[in-house]
């Protein structure tokens, strides 16, 4: 089984090889409503996931489904215009299936967004939060993208997740933030499976244990960025308030708190990427 899984990584990888003359530095994940980042992506190279035999096509709005390979803040950069999610009924492993791709094309930082409910009573729809960590539920309870058999090729058997999101790359964070004007909060991020937003007993319990924002993506991912060696950077877009006394969530709120944001997210972004290219160049 893990030489399929390495085949298929290798497989995927030659895929995009022959699409692009570009070795992506950095890997971006889109999550709902903010996938306008791309527009800004200079000499892109677009690869429908229906072009890649390996990568299902999302069925959530606001996950188009595109590969995008170019340049933006002077790094050579892959961003995934949309993601699978495990609620889709696919596997953890074919969740975590790019970021595989990604390692394998030569990332070595991703940065993993995502709209998220926040749980946090001081803050507000629009905001951002930089994860600074997070708490795995589905992952727990044993449905783990690491699960089996490990390759030794990938990582090592027991990979640590202890500061899994990188401190340098979040000060920068903080820094862009400081630079574009806006507040960017700090938290930990839950991940529960999905579909179906949070019961009240659930935000009750994930806030009693210091949960901030809550989604349905995002922990795999990082987890199998980790596994790989890379250094990773979350932010959560705060979409709604999840709270037991607050109005229901639904997916066109997610949407429209994405279409809100995405000049700062953008800007936010592009500023992280400019102080890696610069970090880049000083340790050349």
């Amino acid at each position: 089984m893990h030489d399929d899984l390495s085949s298929q990584i290798e497989t995927t990888a030659d895929i995009i090889r022959a699409r692009t003359h570009r070795k992506p530095q950095v890997g971006v994940i889109l999550g709902s409503g903010l996938s306008q980042l791309v527009d800004h992506i200079a000499d892109p190279t677009v690869i429908p996931y229906t072009e890649i035999p390996a990568f299902p096509n999302p069925s959530v709005l606001g996950h188009k489904g595109e590969l995008v390979l170019g340049e933006l803040g002077g790094v050579s950069l892959l961003a995934l215009r949309g993601r699978f999610h495990f609620y889709e009924g696919y596997t953890m492993q074919e969740v975590t299936l790019p970021v595989r791709v990604m390692r394998a094309l030569g990332v070595e930082t991703l940065i993993v967004t995502n709209a998220a409910g926040g749980l946090n009573a001081d803050w507000q729809v629009g905001d951002l939060m930089r994860i600074r960590d997070h708490l795995f539920l589905p992952g727990m309870a044993g449905m783990h993208p690491l699960r089996g058999h490990n390759d030794d090729r990938l990582g090592p058997r027991f990979p640590a997740m202890l500061n899994a999101y990188d401190a340098d790359l979040g000060a920068m964070a903080q820094a862009a933030a400081r630079r574009a004007g806006a507040t960017l909060r700090d938290g930990v991020y839950a991940m529960l499976s999905g579909p179906a937003f949070e019961t009240g007993a659930e935000m009750t319990f994930l806030r009693a244990v210091g949960v901030d924002a809550v989604g349905m993506s995002t922990a795999p991912e990082v987890v199998v960025a980790r596994h790989g060696g890379m250094r990773v950077l979350g932010i959560s877009l705060i979409t709604n308030i999840a709270h037991p006394d607050a109005p229901a969530a639904n997916h066109q709120e997610v949407l429209e708190a994405g279409e809100a944001a995405k000049p700062m997210f953008s800007a936010l972004i592009t500023d992280v990427l400019q102080q890696i290219a610069a970090g880049a160049v000083n340790e050349a």
